[in-house]
């Protein structure tokens, strides 16, 4: 007798546990609509007509309050949203839209507070760009703190009514090609002594800057950009080498005229010149398309940049080229020259005000290759200086950001 009651309780056990799944299962389910989700990829995937929305499987949290959503394409229109919304949002209204919900719209910087009409609230956003969307820990009366921020940097914040755990992250898009890439586990930290966030600044992948603002992997000119001496330059630490022979950088901010050039320089190059106009270097500018070498006049080359655009610069070495120091060791880590013990902004060894021109300095031949979203735009084979050719960024107009990949997986 008493095994039959045990059986019958571990049946109800297993009856009850099942019953918990499912309940489960439909509270913590995301909710799609007019989108489809690949991984951590959202796209839309309607007419442009219909808003696609996405709506997590469980709400923000004490303990995971914040999310970020990067911008792979924009679309037609860049109308993507970023925000909270309830569990049981209607799927064809953008978030920010309906009571209870709030965002921060890609296109027009705008915050929707449960409403259709929105408020200036931040800067526009565009393709790269990371929009992040979390609450605050110290809510009370019934009120909850939501903040929002772009590219690691805090826009602003509102409250809304509600506990912490009844908002869910949430995306809208509205136009033919927009994807996002979706980070459900982002971390938002804040330094106590200073109340800044915490970020990595990839200042040591740098042995030279001048007006130039390194956050992160982004690069911001800092300039007057009043003359064509008012340049700013971002020189690796490293030369290129068999192992890391290329790299990128994708125009986040064209600025005001896009005077972004990108490509390859001796390491004494002067500071005041634009990649490309001084000997010992090579550059493909993105604001008329030309390949400047060593010159101060450019020749056509490929197709201009623009805002979005990702332009890339590599080295296709002899196939007995090697470093002196061995192929045994790791290339990124060898040092051509000794490490300064910070970043030099200002102060370079060599004459700054240097304005020479004319061929490369005699040494081996590479050829120099340059590619514009993916594809190969043209190659120029070029001497290679004694210490090799450093990844060298130049921009010149007021706005101008780049995010710059010095190791990509491809190329």
């Amino acid at each position: 007798m008493e095994d039959i009651n045990l059986h019958y309780r571990f049946l109800n056990w297993r009856r009850r546990i099942r019953e918990i799944r499912e309940v489960r299962a439909v509270r913590y389910r995301e909710r799609l609509k007019k989108m489809l989700r690949d991984g951590d990829i959202l796209r839309y995937h309607g007419n442009s007509d219909e808003v696609g929305c996405f709506v997590a499987a469980r709400p923000l949290s004490k303990r995971n309050r914040y999310y970020e959503v990067t911008i792979i394409d924009t679309g037609v229109r860049g109308m993507i949203a970023v925000g909270l919304v309830p569990q049981f949002y209607k799927l064809d209204h953008q978030p920010g839209w309906l009571p209870q919900s709030v965002a921060f719209h890609a296109d027009d910087g705008k915050l929707y507070n449960g409403n259709t009409v929105g408020q200036q609230f931040g800067p526009k956003c565009c393709r790269g760009d990371r929009i992040g969307c979390g609450i605050s820990l110290d809510s009370e009366d019934g009120q909850l703190t939501v903040f929002f921020t772009k590219n690691g940097k805090e826009v602003g914040s509102v409250e809304v009514p509600g506990p912490p755990d009844s908002l869910y992250p949430a995306v809208g898009m509205h136009s033919l090609g927009e994807e996002v890439l979706l980070d459900l586990n982002a971390e938002w930290g804040m330094d106590e002594d200073d109340g800044q966030m915490i970020v990595d600044s990839h200042e040591e992948d740098w042995s030279r800057l001048h007006d130039v603002k390194v956050t992160g992997t982004l690069l911001e000119y800092v300039g007057k950009g009043k003359s064509i001496r008012d340049v700013g330059l971002a020189q690796a630490r490293r030369p290129l080498n068999t192992r890391f022979h290329y790299y990128e950088l994708e125009i986040t901010d064209a600025g005001e005229k896009c005077y972004i050039a990108l490509g390859l320089a001796r390491r004494d190059y002067p500071k005041y010149r634009h990649p490309g106009w001084s000997r010992g270097s090579i550059a493909y500018h993105a604001d008329d398309g030309k390949l400047f070498q060593g010159s101060g006049v450019g020749d056509p080359f490929g197709p201009r940049c623009f805002e979005g655009d990702i332009m890339g610069c590599g080295i296709m070495f002899p196939r007995d080229y090697s470093l002196d120091a061995g192929d045994d060791v790791d290339d990124w880590d060898f040092e051509v020259c000794p490490k300064p013990s910070e970043v030099q902004n200002d102060l370079y060894a060599s004459n700054d005000d240097e304005e020479d021109e004319g061929e490369d300095m005699e040494g081996r031949k590479v050829t120099v290759f340059f590619t514009r979203n993916g594809k190969v735009v043209g190659r120029r084979e070029v001497s290679l200086p004694d210490g090799g050719l450093y990844p060298t960024i130049g921009m010149m107009s007021t706005g101008e950001k780049v995010r710059v990949d010095l190791r990509p997986l491809s190329g």
